[in-house]
């Protein structure tokens, strides 16, 4: 109403915050904790942004962007709050912790101080061990970050060469390509559908402490 007395008040502004905040305890005990996705010198700001927007759809915890141009902020309040990349991403980044790095160094030396294991997503590469998608125990690693690559060039061969493995998707067609937003949801479901189902059936990693009743791995929708 405009022209009209009183203002928003402290219990109403609770009311409309509170539908978010039921939605987000819903979804607490489905999130993928210590998975991390790395896009590596993403070209297109677009493809950040549908990548967060993965991400967090399919129960991911984070995203590191290795950012050598700095088309990002550091800090993620900000992050969050960049109009651009909140429409991008559907307003994802506000619920997606966001990370950017200098270098791949930078970020691959993080990921290795806190004991995360990184895989890449590639081509076969001659050296490596390459694996298809559905062929991977994606629930192996307490800790595990997946790569991306850049639209055009891939990964570089330092990220390559520090991951532990290459995967790849399967194809059947004349184009055996597929751009940058749709690999990375692909992979994501596979890998995060693994993570949930380990989660469901042990509380502890090597298969230890099985439940005796397996927890659920699909979220109802809402009501």
């Amino acid at each position: 109403m405009i022209g009209g007395g009183g203002g928003v008040t402290a219990e109403q502004t609770a009311e409309g915050k509170r539908p978010a905040r039921q939605r987000a305890d819903r979804i607490r005990d489905f999130r993928c904790k210590n998975l991390i996705v790395v896009i590596e010198e993403p070209e297109n700001p677009r493809n950040i942004g549908t990548i967060i927007r993965n991400v967090n759809a399919l129960g991911a915890e984070k995203v590191y962007v290795v950012d050598p141009r700095r088309v990002l902020s550091d800090d993620w309040q900000e992050l969050r709050s960049e109009p651009k990349l909140s429409k991008l991403s559907v307003s994802a980044v506000k619920w997606t912790f966001v990370k950017s790095f200098a270098s791949a160094e930078e970020c691959l030396a993080h990921l290795a101080k806190n004991r995360f294991v990184s895989i890449a997503t590639s081509p076969h590469i001659k050296g490596k061990t390459n694996k298809f998608l559905h062929e991977v125990d994606f629930a192996e690693h307490a800790k595990l970050a997946v790569w991306f690559g850049n639209e055009a060039r891939g990964l570089s061969d330092l990220a390559i060469s520090q991951c532990e493995m290459c995967i790849s998707i399967p194809m059947f067609g004349m184009i055996e390509s597929l751009n940058l937003a749709t690999s990375s949801g692909i992979v994501l479901y596979e890998v995060t559908k693994q993570r949930r189902e380990y989660a469901s059936r042990y509380r502890l990693r090597d298969h230890r402490g099985r439940r005796d009743t397996p927890l659920p791995t699909i979220l109802e929708p809402d009501r």
